[in-house]
């Protein structure tokens, strides 16, 4: 029974993302919709986790040409928050982000692979005054109309960075030489 129920919900859910209109959204960063949160493994023990405060951003979903669909964010790089201050202003400084020199990073897509509710999107990534290819991992949450007559799409990504490929050489150890970047993305669209 819960096969045939989760293959029912997959396939509204397809058949829902498939119907879409091609469209621009603006991700909803005003109603504290969507998120850019990061994680890294603290000595093999733990995770670290935290998010940058202020970022904007928009993308464009074609359901009938989806390797048309585009996606931008850029992130204030000095709005790192991991809850707690002293680490913050580490995190701030030329041993890690350098916001001084780097106050923002921004990924820019180049193509996107669509199968049914989940995408590969491959783009470049500016951190820390590096440009560099990376591939997103996608997954549609939802589509619909807002209690406000709006709009919305809202979707989650996931990508691995190693952190010495931005130039970010600090030693962590070995159990924490990548960060773990997770957008959660509510868009409205316009």
């Amino acid at each position: 029974m819960k096969l045939k129920q989760l293959a029912t919900a997959a396939t509204l859910a397809t058949l829902s993302f498939s119907q879409a209109q091609a469209a621009d959204y603006v991700i909803d960063t005003q109603g504290y919709h969507a998120s850019v949160m990061f994680r890294v493994n603290h000595l093999g023990y733990s995770w670290l986790t935290g998010r940058f405060d202020n970022f904007n951003g928009s993308f464009t979903y074609d359901a009938d040409a989806p390797e048309k669909s585009s996606v931008k964010v850029e992130i204030d790089t000095t709005s790192v928050n991991s809850n707690h201050a002293e680490r913050d202003n580490h995190l701030r400084s030329a041993d890690f982000l350098d916001t001084g020199k780097f106050p923002t990073a921004s990924f820019v897509s180049k193509s996107m692979a669509v199968t049914g509710e989940t995408a590969v999107i491959t783009g470049d990534l500016t951190l820390h005054g590096v440009t560099k290819e990376i591939t997103i991992d996608a997954e549609l949450i939802g589509e619909g109309k807002d209690p406000w007559g709006g709009y919305r799409a809202g979707f989650i990504g996931t990508t691995s960075l190693p952190m010495a490929d931005y130039g970010m050489v600090f030693n962590l150890g070995p159990a924490s030489t990548n960060v773990e970047m997770t957008l959660n993305i509510e868009g409205v669209r316009q």
